[in-house]
């Protein structure tokens, strides 16, 4: 991270760290900063968040959103928020595990949701409250997770079968279990930030990527992948996360209010999750640069059969008995899968 940027951002963090009552006359600044487009689904629900945080706290707050790592990129933002430059983020999921707190990696797991009913039993219960209170050892607090959608493969050589990505050079996020993945469909895996991959798509330097169907439409990675194959093999989702710090030393009648705005954008970013992934999935199909398949329910087996190993291989590193308590919700079983 620059060091002038850095030192910005503290000084900034500095300034609100005021004492309150001197500056009752001004609203409380939080900064939310996010890596994706203002029109994906996190994006939406961070604008729909601020409109509510400054609805709800009747102008004490002021939330400034910054999209597109427009403030901070992939590797920078988790350390802009433990230091207090920025004070939210909503991380893809992925990011945790490099943080220390792998049990999260288990999001990263193939199929291990087939659906949003199945997600949601995770999430939304005492599984993924559990996971959230982890956070907080790192100065972090958990808030809420957000979807964004299922992820799937894109290549410029059609995608039919596991056997169709060997050799192909994948970009995925920093995750173990993402390698582990992509070596399992004997791919190689590529780690590289997120706001680079359609120009590393675009020269060849990666060969494809997997993206819930909103990342490839809204950074236009469709113009620079000839194939598209729906595996919806993984899920990527977000956790919304605040400095700890700054957090609990906000007025307690500030939290609450903030506490049921984020309840509030949760709601309305699980439903448009879903619908903005089908609208951009339809409008690459309508551009006509990217052939889209749908996989066969055969097809579909093949992917399974070929990633449940990436299960057992994870079970050390995630921790059987979290993935037990997960199995039990979803019915998913590596050993039939």
């Amino acid at each position: 991270m620059k060091f002038s940027k850095l030192l910005s951002g503290l000084f900034a963090c500095v300034l609100s760290a005021v004492p309150l009552a001197a500056v009752a006359q001004q609203p409380i600044v939080i900064k939310f900063s996010h890596v994706v487009a203002h029109d994906t689904p996190k994006g939406l629900a961070a604008e729909f968040f601020a409109k509510r945080a400054g609805e709800l706290t009747k102008g004490k707050v002021k939330v400034e959103v910054y999209a597109n790592s427009t403030l901070y990129k992939d590797k920078e933002e988790m350390e802009a928020l433990q230091l207090g430059a920025v004070q939210m983020l909503a991380p893809s999921l992925a990011k945790f595990g490099p943080l220390g707190v792998k049990e999260f990696e288990l999001f990263d797991l193939p199929y291990i949701f087939d659906n949003y009913t199945e997600l949601h039993k995770v999430t939304q219960g005492p599984i993924g409250q559990s996971l959230l209170k982890k956070l907080e050892p790192k100065g972090v607090v958990g808030l809420a997770f957000w979807d964004n959608g299922f992820k799937s493969f894109s290549a410029n050589t059609p995608i039919r079968m596991p056997a169709d990505l060997k050799g192909k050079k994948i970009r995925i996020q920093s995750s173990k279990v993402l390698e582990e993945e992509i070596r399992a469909l004997s791919a190689l895996p590529q780690v590289m930030a997120f706001s680079e991959v359609y120009q590393a798509l675009q020269t060849g330097v990666v060969d494809g990527a997997e993206n819930p169907i909103s990342n490839l439409y809204t950074q236009k990675m469709y113009e620079v992948q000839k194939h598209l194959a729906l595996t919806e093999h993984g899920y990527l989702g977000y956790a919304v996360i605040a400095n700890k710090k700054f957090w609990e030393g906000l007025p307690a009648d500030v939290r609450g209010q903030l506490e049921t705005a984020m309840k509030e954008a949760t709601a309305y970013a699980n439903k448009i999750a879903k619908e903005q992934n089908d609208k951009d999935l339809d409008a690459v199909r309508k551009s006509g640069k990217t052939q889209v398949y749908a996989l066969t329910p055969e097809e579909r087996l093949a992917f399974k059969k070929a990633l449940a190993p990436v299960h057992l291989k994870m079970e050390s590193r995630v921790g059987k008995e979290l993935l037990q308590s997960v199995y039990k919700e979803t019915g998913f079983d590596p050993a039939k899968p």
